[in-house]
């Protein structure tokens, strides 16, 4: 059973992507815009984003800080000028770091909670009050696989990524009534720059293009949660299931092998 209304035709449809500069929202907004929607691509890295308008010059490039809701709120205010609306806001920038319980450092966890919980707060706020207004929207939201369950050196990103399922779930129970899409989007291991520095072997590893393809599958299937690459995934949820006792000698034994 589908728990939202299915996208299967991109055609046309008024999609705001933020975080898109590299990693898994540039090969998203790619295949988007290649699939006839309308693209306004957001980021810190405005070089990157006008590279992005120069390939697809009807997109929008519209540079911004998300910890900073004023630049959040003039984007937004950029696009419905230029469009008269949104359709679709799918939320991809995330920050990454791997730490273990003897590298805590609260300011560098409070400030990626601020970025990948805090931002995404921040552009939900900007775009909700008008799809309210107009009883529909999609509100997407990429968290991970690391917020199923704590995971070795995902001390400071998992907590924010556990964060986002919980915050999109309760959206989800507000929002559905009132005519709203709201997706959580679950990637396990992807080839970006964020995980390019990882000391450790990443099972079932791929490359942003499938990721971007399993999303726009998941979109289609009028999926709430978009999990990918089920091999992968499927292997954490039953991990998930698993009582204390048994769930955490298996990810040290994990952890050990890898």
């Amino acid at each position: 059973m589908s728990l939202n209304r299915p996208i299967s035709s991109w055609q046309q449809q008024r999609v705001w992507l933020v975080g898109a500069s590299s990693g898994i929202g540039l090969a998203l907004a790619q295949q988007l815009a290649q699939a006839g929607a309308r693209i306004a691509v957001s980021a810190r890295n405005t070089h990157a984003l006008a590279q992005f308008q120069a390939s697809y010059p009807n997109s929008l490039a519209l540079g911004l800080d998300i910890n900073d809701i004023e630049q959040c709120q003039q984007a937004y205010q950029q696009i419905i000028t230029a469009w008269q609306g949104l359709d679709v806001v799918i939320f991809c920038a995330a920050d990454y770091q791997a730490m273990r319980a003897w590298e805590l450092s609260s300011a560098r966890m409070k400030a990626m909670m601020m970025t990948n919980y805090g931002g995404a707060l921040h552009i939900i706020e900007t775009v909700l009050g008008d799809m309210l207004a107009h009883q529909q929207g999609t509100i997407a939201v990429i968290a991970s696989v690391a917020g199923y369950m704590g995971l070795p050196k995902s001390l400071s990103y998992g907590p924010t990524k556990a964060a986002l399922i919980n915050l999109c779930e309760t959206l989800y129970l507000d929002l559905h009534p009132k005519g709203i899409n709201v997706t959580v989007i679950n990637p396990g291991f992807v080839e970006t720059p964020l995980t390019a520095n990882n000391d450790f072997k990443m099972p079932a590893l791929i490359s942003p293009t499938e990721a971007a393809e399993a999303i726009i599958q998941g979109f289609a299937a009028g999926d709430f949660e978009i999990h990918f690459p089920k091999r992968f995934t499927n292997s954490l949820k039953l991990i998930r299931r698993l009582p204390y006792r048994l769930q955490l000698p298996l990810l040290a034994r994990v952890e050990q092998k890898s």
